[in-house]
């Protein structure tokens, strides 16, 4: 039996000064709250109770078991509430971990927007490209984009993402629409950081992984600078679409290749555990939801090359990394 529930039938007994009274409020027998007692004093090597057929009085050691245990019952009382609370009412400190680029995108809104509704939440951000170990860094949920992988977490899908392929007019004026994959071996481009992995980039060619090894001219394990390196013309960069939409339809940037984007990759939650969370977690993972539906992310604005399947593709389709 639990000491808890040990000391508690110890404090009705005592202060009700009967065993009938104490086990008519804790809703067990007379002869179950007498066991409970009895096993309090065998624990403890210590008379608790005097006990005759009428009564039942304090020892010294019983007197002082009950004064000390107040305060213990009243922390543990409010803190059973607030764990309750906890688990009915989102509330709280929710850490939430997401990449860079993410913070230039309208998931910087949608946050704002939790805030807003749930004042009684915390939200505290880590940005971080690399893949965090969430139990490890206490994080309780981690935004991610990409293909998603078996890594023993739970996943709440958002929105299927698409990428953009793209420089600036003047760049392609100058080297060329590309109109099938491997097109783009012949161009600069801008790449993420692959650690010793030689620099490629990801198409799908008649339903299958395609990847193409590129002329790197700058790589970086963040968007941002990639896409501001385009933006001057030094190269081409391929990054999800929403981070580059604002470019896009400005015409700053024209996206290419659109077709043969890969079309399995997701802005995704991934959490730990699929019971027991806080109503903080719940309310999060709803909330993201609701904002990111599921369907297919709208084609990003802009003038694309004429579309053709590359011969070369279909013979030596290998899958990307």
């Amino acid at each position: 039996m639990d000491g808890l529930d040990l000391l508690k039938a110890f404090r009705e007994v005592a202060e009700r000064g009967s065993f009938s009274r104490a086990a008519t409020v804790l809703g067990i027998s007379k002869a179950t709250a007498s066991k409970y007692v009895a096993q309090l004093e065998e624990r403890f090597s210590v008379r608790l109770l005097n006990r005759s057929t009428r009564s039942v009085s304090l020892t010294d050691a019983g007197q002082l078991l009950l004064e000390r245990s107040k305060p213990l019952m009243e922390m543990i009382e409010l803190t059973q509430s607030e764990l309750r609370a906890h688990a009915s009412k989102p509330r709280g400190r929710l850490r939430v971990s997401a990449p860079h680029g993410l913070a230039q995108s309208k998931l910087s809104g949608i946050l704002g927007e939790f805030i807003s509704a749930y004042p009684e939440v915390h939200v505290s951000i880590h940005l971080s490209n690399r893949v965090i170990d969430l139990v490890e860094e206490g994080v309780d949920v981690a935004i991610r984009l990409g293909r998603i992988r078996d890594e023993n977490l739970i996943v709440r899908r958002l929105h299927l993402m698409e990428l953009a392929l793209c420089a600036t007019p003047g760049y392609w004026s100058r080297r060329g629409l590309p109109t099938k994959p491997d097109d783009m071996r012949r161009h600069d481009v801008l790449t993420y950081s692959h650690g010793n992995g030689a620099p490629h980039l990801p198409f799908e060619v008649d339903g299958e992984p395609y990847s193409v090894p590129v002329h790197s001219r700058m790589d970086a394990n963040d968007a941002s600078p990639l896409i501001g390196a385009a933006l001057k013309g030094l190269g081409a960069v391929c990054v999800p679409a929403m981070m580059a939409q604002q470019h896009i339809e400005r015409g700053a940037l024209v996206p290419v290749l659109k077709e043969y984007m890969p079309r399995d990759l997701w802005l995704y939650a991934a959490y730990t555990q699929r019971r027991h969370n806080s109503a903080a977690l719940r309310a999060m993972l709803d909330f993201l939801a609701q904002r990111f539906d599921t369907s297919p992310a709208p084609a990003a604005v802009g003038k694309a090359g004429p579309r053709a399947k590359p011969r070369s593709a279909r013979k030596a389709a290998a899958p990307a990394e």
